[in-house]
């Protein structure tokens, strides 16, 4: 098993720390087949005010048990099983998009939301890697908040299709197709697949005092199929950008260790189909962090005008999603967080944040309550998060 004396190691990031999967390839486990369990355990209380989005509870895990095998220096193979478990659900729907649209199955599963997991992963060098199957996704993607809702991390099905990851001293690039949904001929639904790119060109050694460093980022959700049976309204596409600017101050301090900045402008368009009620729209999101022993102080703003979000919260977006037909003028929010995070031991990590979101004033269109002028609205969550990931070796060959 995976070493389980219990060793402080400084991290300040729960998406770092808790959510991502390290993707290398480890050249000295060549021949070894062994078992891994991969789990995520989460309590998180959204207490929502406003228009924007109603509140819930979030109490759950998932779970993957898998056989991992490592046939050549460079090869790398996952089989298994994920599971989804939300404490006081029997009943899970069999498949579900990850946006504010509504699918309307009818095909269930009973106890867990279960899926099979297969991954096949090939270092073509050091710094390429070429993933098919179940993808690094999620908080690996490193996506700002307004494009990816970090809830996601516990709730979205594993993202599937094929992915392409290089890293260097200088640029990195993350670049998948997650495959949403497959139809056959005559099927009463659409395809539908996402087209992710996340790079971040970096001018200078990311260790050094002053780090400064560029992201660029943008989504397309493609949703229509060539021999599915919908004759109207059957394609749509839709997209989300971001690209900004941001600077890290290493401070070489074991306590106060370190303050990021960032400003990014992003952008949504819908190039195809009437999902949404506009066509296209921008945002301003300017964020800045310091790292303070394990904990992480984060603060942001965010501005919009006429911007949806395929992925990212509803708080960010010029429409609501609990008052059907409501929309905003130019929505802003002031968010002030905490995080909490450690790892106890290899492949066993813990978190804890709290957030607190000032939605300021403003006008709401489209209802009864058109022109109205809301007054600041203040929302907040609080979430708990565990992270248990051994392996076991069975044999080497």
């Amino acid at each position: 098993m995976a070493g389980t004396s219990f060793v402080h190691t400084l991290h300040a990031q729960i998406p770092d720390c808790v959510f991502k999967t390290d993707y290398r390839i480890d050249p000295g486990k060549k021949g070894e087949l062994s078992v891994e369990i991969d789990n995520l355990s989460f309590f998180k209380d959204d207490e929502y005010t406003g228009s924007f989005m109603k509140g819930y509870t979030l109490p759950g895990l998932w779970l993957q048990a898998k056989a991992v095998y490592y046939p050549l220096e460079m090869l790398k193979l996952e089989a298994g099983v994920h599971l989804q478990r939300f404490w006081g659900a029997n009943r899970y729907p069999n498949m579900a998009y990850q946006d504010i649209a509504h699918w309307k199955g009818d095909q269930y599963q009973k106890g867990f939301h279960a899926l099979p997991w297969f991954r096949a992963q090939v270092a073509l060098s050091d710094h390429v890697n070429i993933v098919l199957g179940d993808l690094y996704g999620a908080a690996n993607h490193n996506l700002i908040e307004p494009l990816y809702n970090p809830e996601l991390n516990m709730v979205a099905d594993p993202e599937m299709g094929l992915q392409l990851l290089y890293h260097s001293r200088r640029f990195d690039l993350d670049a998948w197709v997650n495959w949403e949904s497959f139809i056959f001929r005559d099927d009463v639904h659409q395809e539908a697949f996402t087209v992710g790119l996340s790079t971040r060109f970096k001018f200078n050694d990311p260790d050094s005092r002053f780090h400064f460093y560029a992201p660029l980022q943008a989504l397309a959700q493609h949703r229509g199929g060539e021999i599915d049976t919908i004759l109207t309204n059957s394609v749509q596409t839709l997209m989300n950008g971001a690209v900004g600017i941001g600077g890290v101050w290493n401070t070489g301090h074991k306590i106060f260790k370190s303050v990021n900045v960032e400003l990014d402008a992003a952008g949504y368009y819908q190039q195809a189909g009437k999902l949404w009620p506009f066509d296209n729209g921008y945002g301003v999101y300017a964020r800045a962090s310091a790292d303070i022993y394990d904990f992480r102080v984060k603060t942001s703003y965010w501005r919009c005008h006429q911007f949806i979000s395929m992925f990212g919260s509803p708080f960010y977006g010029a429409v609501s999603t609990s008052d059907e037909g409501l929309t905003f003028d130019d929505p802003s929010c002031v968010y002030f967080g905490l995080e909490y995070s450690r790892e106890l031991a290899k492949g066993f990590s813990l978190g804890i944040d709290l957030d607190i979101y000032e939605h300021l004033p403003v006008v709401f269109r489209g209802t009864e309550q058109d022109g109205y002028k809301s007054f600041a609205k203040t929302s907040f969550s609080a979430g708990i998060y565990l992270r248990v990931n051994p392996s076991f070796l069975i044999k080497k060959f």
